[in-house]
Protein backbone atom coordinates (compact mmCIF):
# COMPACT_ATOMS: atom_id res chain seq x y z
CA UNK A 1 0.00 0.00 0.00
CA UNK A 2 2.74 2.52 0.77
CA UNK A 3 4.40 1.92 -2.50
CA UNK A 4 1.00 2.49 -4.03
CA UNK A 5 -0.61 5.43 -2.49
CA UNK A 6 2.52 6.63 -0.45
CA UNK A 7 1.17 6.88 2.99
CA UNK A 8 -0.69 4.51 5.26
CA UNK A 9 -3.39 6.78 7.42
CA UNK A 10 -6.00 4.50 8.40
CA UNK A 11 -6.07 0.33 8.83
CA UNK A 12 -8.89 -1.67 10.07
CA UNK A 13 -7.48 -5.19 11.33
CA UNK A 14 -10.86 -7.82 11.10
CA UNK A 15 -9.53 -11.42 11.14
CA UNK A 16 -11.32 -14.08 12.98
CA UNK A 17 -12.07 -17.79 12.99
CA UNK A 18 -14.72 -19.06 15.21
CA UNK A 19 -15.51 -23.13 16.61
CA UNK A 20 -17.28 -24.21 18.93
CA UNK A 21 -16.29 -27.27 20.86
CA UNK A 22 -16.44 -27.61 24.98
CA UNK A 23 -13.03 -26.30 26.62
CA UNK A 24 -12.57 -29.58 27.51
CA UNK A 25 -12.49 -31.13 23.88
CA UNK A 26 -11.10 -28.21 21.96
CA UNK A 27 -8.41 -30.17 19.83
CA UNK A 28 -4.98 -27.81 21.08
CA UNK A 29 -4.06 -27.25 16.79
CA UNK A 30 -7.24 -25.97 16.44
CA UNK A 31 -6.76 -23.66 19.60
CA UNK A 32 -3.07 -22.78 18.26
CA UNK A 33 -4.63 -21.97 14.94
CA UNK A 34 -7.42 -19.59 16.07
CA UNK A 35 -4.81 -17.92 18.43
CA UNK A 36 -2.55 -17.28 15.36
CA UNK A 37 -5.28 -15.63 13.43
CA UNK A 38 -7.57 -13.80 15.94
CA UNK A 39 -4.22 -12.35 17.60
CA UNK A 40 -1.15 -12.87 16.16
CA UNK A 41 -2.65 -11.63 12.84
CA UNK A 42 -4.45 -8.52 14.25
CA UNK A 43 -1.13 -7.67 16.28
CA UNK A 44 1.09 -8.30 13.39
CA UNK A 45 -1.51 -6.02 10.96
CA UNK A 46 -1.38 -3.45 13.88
CA UNK A 47 2.71 -3.35 14.11
CA UNK A 48 3.28 -3.14 10.49
CA UNK A 49 0.80 -0.11 10.29
CA UNK A 50 2.31 1.64 13.01
CA UNK A 51 6.03 1.21 11.73
CA UNK A 52 4.36 3.58 8.61
CA UNK A 53 2.49 5.76 10.03
CA UNK A 54 4.92 6.90 13.21
CA UNK A 55 7.17 8.23 10.75
CA UNK A 56 4.45 10.32 8.66
CA UNK A 57 3.02 11.81 11.81
CA UNK A 58 0.17 9.21 13.58
CA UNK A 59 -2.94 7.32 11.97
CA UNK A 60 -5.49 5.62 13.00
CA UNK A 61 -5.69 1.72 13.48
CA UNK A 62 -9.14 -0.04 14.43
CA UNK A 63 -8.63 -3.61 15.31
CA UNK A 64 -11.89 -5.53 15.05
CA UNK A 65 -12.62 -7.47 18.58
CA UNK A 66 -16.48 -8.63 18.96
CA UNK A 67 -18.94 -8.32 22.25
CA UNK A 68 -17.00 -11.86 22.95
CA UNK A 69 -14.69 -9.93 24.57
CA UNK A 70 -16.95 -8.32 27.72
CA UNK A 71 -19.65 -11.32 27.55
CA UNK A 72 -20.24 -14.80 27.06
CA UNK A 73 -21.84 -16.02 24.19
CA UNK A 74 -24.51 -18.60 24.63
CA UNK A 75 -25.57 -21.37 23.57
CA UNK A 76 -22.59 -21.85 22.01
CA UNK A 77 -19.29 -23.02 23.36
CA UNK A 78 -16.33 -20.85 22.06
CA UNK A 79 -13.64 -20.16 25.22
CA UNK A 80 -10.71 -19.84 22.84
CA UNK A 81 -12.76 -17.55 20.20
CA UNK A 82 -13.97 -15.09 23.23
CA UNK A 83 -10.33 -15.12 25.08
CA UNK A 84 -9.12 -14.50 21.45
CA UNK A 85 -11.10 -11.25 21.32
CA UNK A 86 -10.43 -10.53 24.44
CA UNK A 87 -7.06 -10.22 23.83
CA UNK A 88 -7.61 -7.96 20.62
CA UNK A 89 -9.26 -5.78 22.63
CA UNK A 90 -7.20 -5.35 25.73
CA UNK A 91 -3.86 -5.21 22.37
CA UNK A 92 -5.84 -1.96 21.24
CA UNK A 93 -5.70 -0.51 24.69
CA UNK A 94 -2.21 -1.27 25.14
CA UNK A 95 -1.10 -0.51 21.96
CA UNK A 96 -2.81 3.20 22.21
CA UNK A 97 -1.42 3.98 25.28
CA UNK A 98 2.18 2.63 23.68
CA UNK A 99 1.72 4.66 20.42
CA UNK A 100 -0.19 7.83 21.74
CA UNK A 101 2.47 9.90 21.42
CA UNK A 102 3.67 9.17 18.29
CA UNK A 103 0.43 10.09 16.89
CA UNK A 104 -0.67 6.63 16.17
CA UNK A 105 -4.41 5.89 17.63
CA UNK A 106 -5.60 2.80 18.15
CA UNK A 107 -8.91 1.88 19.34
CA UNK A 108 -11.55 -1.60 18.81
CA UNK A 109 -14.81 -1.74 17.53
CA UNK A 110 -17.05 -4.99 19.00
CA UNK A 111 -19.69 -6.30 16.89
CA UNK A 112 -22.69 -8.19 18.26
CA UNK A 113 -23.78 -10.98 15.94
CA UNK A 114 -23.36 -9.79 12.36
CA UNK A 115 -24.58 -12.06 9.56
CA UNK A 116 -20.11 -12.20 7.91
CA UNK A 117 -19.89 -15.20 5.60
CA UNK A 118 -18.00 -16.74 8.65
CA UNK A 119 -21.57 -16.05 10.58
CA UNK A 120 -23.33 -17.39 7.73
CA UNK A 121 -21.18 -20.57 7.49
CA UNK A 122 -22.30 -21.42 11.02
CA UNK A 123 -25.88 -20.48 11.27
CA UNK A 124 -26.01 -22.57 7.99
CA UNK A 125 -25.01 -25.83 9.90
CA UNK A 126 -26.90 -24.86 13.02
CA UNK A 127 -30.50 -22.81 11.60
CA UNK A 128 -31.71 -22.41 15.39
CA UNK A 129 -29.08 -20.39 16.36
CA UNK A 130 -30.69 -17.51 14.51
CA UNK A 131 -33.77 -17.38 16.29
CA UNK A 132 -31.71 -17.99 19.68
CA UNK A 133 -29.22 -14.71 18.90
CA UNK A 134 -32.13 -12.54 17.25
CA UNK A 135 -34.34 -13.61 20.90
CA UNK A 136 -31.20 -12.25 23.33
CA UNK A 137 -30.61 -9.73 20.94
CA UNK A 138 -32.91 -6.18 22.33
CA UNK A 139 -33.32 -5.17 18.17
CA UNK A 140 -34.29 -8.19 17.25
CA UNK A 141 -32.29 -9.19 15.11
CA UNK A 142 -28.66 -9.60 13.71
CA UNK A 143 -26.26 -7.02 11.95
CA UNK A 144 -25.37 -6.45 8.36
CA UNK A 145 -21.92 -5.92 7.94
CA UNK A 146 -22.63 -2.07 6.57
CA UNK A 147 -24.32 -1.62 10.39
CA UNK A 148 -20.98 -1.10 11.06
CA UNK A 149 -19.45 1.04 8.20
CA UNK A 150 -20.39 4.39 10.04
CA UNK A 151 -18.56 3.39 13.17
CA UNK A 152 -15.44 2.21 10.99
CA UNK A 153 -15.22 5.90 9.04
CA UNK A 154 -15.21 7.35 12.42
CA UNK A 155 -13.01 5.62 14.68
CA UNK A 156 -10.72 6.04 10.82
CA UNK A 157 -11.66 9.54 10.49
CA UNK A 158 -9.84 13.11 12.10
CA UNK A 159 -13.86 13.18 13.61
CA UNK A 160 -12.33 10.32 16.30
CA UNK A 161 -8.77 12.62 16.60
CA UNK A 162 -9.10 12.62 20.35
CA UNK A 163 -9.96 9.23 20.67
CA UNK A 164 -7.31 6.36 21.45
CA UNK A 165 -7.92 3.48 23.44
CA UNK A 166 -11.31 2.92 23.44
CA UNK A 167 -13.45 0.58 22.53
CA UNK A 168 -16.84 0.82 20.64
CA UNK A 169 -19.74 -1.58 21.10
CA UNK A 170 -22.53 -2.05 18.23
CA UNK A 171 -24.35 -5.00 19.45
CA UNK A 172 -27.96 -3.99 19.07
CA UNK A 173 -28.19 -3.84 22.49
CA UNK A 174 -26.84 -7.30 23.92
CA UNK A 175 -24.96 -6.31 26.24
CA UNK A 176 -26.60 -3.86 28.07
CA UNK A 177 -28.86 -6.79 29.16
Amino acid sequence: MKKKFGRVDAVVASAGIVENYSALEYPLDRARKLFDINVHGVYLTAREAAKIMIPNGGGSIVLIASMSASIVNFPQLQTPYNASKAAVKHMATSLAVEWAKTGVRVNSLSPGYTLTKLTRTILAGAPELKETWEGLTPMGRLAEPGDLAGAIVFLASDASKFMTGTDLLIDGGYCAI
